[in-house]
């Protein structure tokens, strides 16, 4: 099945070919933290989880136990001095079975069962990096690649308005496709800094993204997705946004949000928002013109 995106115009081939399994079928009850059906079951959100990506089988790759079962924090600092410093670019002809396939990234994969997911389901069109700035995430997400055999996956633990430019730059292969997805909202004004989407990192999609090449973002706070909005709005020498994607029923309201999820699959915090009854903010970019 044809992933629903645009396809390109010119250059590269962003398309992806994955289920779209959750085009809008799924819909979960709006209410608070944990939801109780009309039998009287509570509905957990870390059980909704489990039942999105059973198909990975991850359950039964928790061991060891210090991988496995890992507490994070959830909110971290990217101006921190620890994370000043970028990281270097891995052998890819290592990491990938072809590195000149199109590169999907996402930033801020969290624990990677999204990523993974894409990965399995389409383990011949494409590959798939994770930057993530929380170390115990990435440990556990690598664990999980090598235990499923994966070839066309990896994670890396890297600040990405730091490592951003110099990992995609040295890429073999197009760089066809950007997620953000629900980042950190720091919320206070004074932390907004250390939001991820900045200016520099928008520069640098726009520079390394191939020709019809996309991004995603997505958040269910939308101050936040506002935020990241009017940063990428502002590039239309570049970037154009996707109002329809491939005349299909991924089609958007009319404030220019994605009326449904085109990836396929939830990520663990779209689940767990959508239980707590949040609305999820979703807006498409492709790349038009050459970064100038």
């Amino acid at each position: 099945m044809v992933f629903p995106f645009l396809k390109p115009k010119a250059c590269c081939m962003a398309s992806l070919h994955l289920s779209a399994r959750y085009r809008c079928s799924y819909v979960i009850p709006r209410c608070t933290a944990s939801s109780t059906s009309q039998s009287g079951i509570s509905i957990r959100s870390s059980d909704l989880v489990e039942k999105e990506y059973a198909d990975l089988q991850l359950k039964s790759l928790y061991a060891p136990s210090d991988i496995g079962h890992v507490r994070i924090r959830q909110h971290v600092n990217p101006l921190s001095a620890s994370f000043s410093v970028p990281v270097q670019s891995p052998d890819w002809k290592g990491i990938f079975t072809d590195c000149t396939l199109p590169l999907m990234v996402d930033i801020g994969c969290g624990s990677g069962r999204f990523l993974i997911w894409l990965a399995k389901n389409s383990p011949l069109h494409r590959n798939y990096l994770g930057l993530e700035i929380r170390q115990k995430l990435v440990t556990r997400s690598q664990f999980w690649v090598k235990e499923l055999g994966l070839r066309n996956i990896h994670f890396m633990f890297a600040n990405v308005n730091v490592s951003f430019e110099q990992l995609v730059s040295t890429y073999p292969g197009p760089l066809a496709f950007v997620s953000i997805l629900c980042p950190d909202p720091h919320f206070k004004r004074r932390k907004h800094k250390r939001r991820v989407v900045q200016k520099p990192l928008v520069d640098s999609i726009s520079k390394n993204l191939c020709l019809g090449g996309q991004v995603l973002v997505q958040s269910d706070v939308h101050e936040v997705a506002l935020d990241m909005r009017n940063v990428f709005d502002a590039c239309t020498d570049v970037f154009e946004h996707v109002d329809l994607i491939d005349h299909s029923s991924f089609s958007c309201d009319s404030d220019g949000w994605l009326q449904c999820n085109p990836m396929g699959i939830r990520t663990e915090r779209e689940i767990h928002a959508e239980l707590e009854g949040a609305t999820i903010y979703r807006r498409m970019y492709q790349k038009t013109r050459h970064h100038v």
